[in-house]
């Protein structure tokens, strides 16, 4: 069975480029990947999907090229309109099992920093959505994944089917699950136990029961802080997120340490659901 990725782009080349390569660098990408590459027209270019071709943005033709490179084969889709509601509309006409997409620059402003489009389809979907930012960790071998999961079993489960689900799983995919209690990183802290943390538990135990190798971690610390700490220890290739529960307000769906993750690492970062 294939697995589908759709790669939407804006015109910025570096970004594209990093999308790209988190692509051709999946597990098994040549044999299981397919990849479609998007570019939707903006209204502020006042054009139709008609009237560029895709030829036409070099940020869409050299991630398409970089993704062929790796032996993955692609699709090549321009449409127009509202970029979120266009890509959003494009994962369900898709069937996609992941989107991976480019943040912005760092700004200091969270949604800024994200991007708008980012942001609204991050919030919008219950597809995982893949942050790549402009740089981030592309190593070869084996796929290391930090997976931070707080007390919510349902949400940590969306991150474990998300891991088991990607190309190379189990034998290519290592896991780090990591419950962070907050702010216990002081002399004289409650034990911190792995253990005593049901989604954590039921996390590294879904993974290992699909064959992925696991790591459980257990400390105290700043929530955001200690995931990117951990993540630069262990050389991770990404983190794995899982957001809020839908509520109506979108800050609060995608969650403040979501947030703090995604605009920060220097790595990529998946929103599961």
């Amino acid at each position: 069975m294939s697995y589908r990725v759709l790669v939407p782009v804006d015109r910025d080349e570096s970004r594209a480029l990093a999308q790209a390569r988190y692509v051709a660098r999946l597990p098994d990408a040549p044999e299981t990947v397919e990849a479609t590459v998007l570019y939707v027209v903006p209204p502020r270019e006042f054009k139709e999907a008609g009237d560029v071709g895709f030829d036409d943005v070099p940020a869409a033709t050299g991630a398409a090229a970089h993704i062929e490179e790796a032996g993955v084969s692609v699709e090549r889709v321009v449409e127009d309109g509202s970029p979120s509601e266009a890509i959003v509309r494009a994962i369900d006409d898709l069937g996609a099992d992941e989107t991976v997409m480019g943040g912005r620059r760092r700004s200091g402003v969270a949604r800024v920093l994200l991007g708008s489009t980012v942001h609204d389809v991050a919030v919008s979907t219950e597809t995982p959505v893949t942050l790549t930012g402009e740089g981030g960790s592309f190593g070869g071998g084996d796929r290391r994944l930090v997976v931070p999961v707080n007390r919510d079993t349902d949400r940590a489960l969306y991150q474990a089917r998300y891991v088991t689900a990607l190309p190379g799983a189990p034998e290519e995919v290592r896991a780090t699950v990591l419950h962070v209690f907050p702010h216990q990183d002081y002399r004289g802290a409650p034990p911190r136990e792995f253990d005593d943390v049901g989604a954590a538990v039921t996390v590294a135990d879904t993974l290992e029961e699909a064959g992925v190798a696991v790591e459980r971690r257990a400390v105290g610390g700043e929530v955001a802080r200690t995931i990117l700490k951990t993540a630069s220890s262990v050389d991770a290739d990404g983190i794995v997120t899982a957001g809020r529960n839908r509520s109506g307000v979108q800050e609060v769906l995608l969650g403040s340490t979501v947030q703090d993750v995604m605009v920060s690492a220097e790595r990529p970062v998946t929103l599961t659901g």
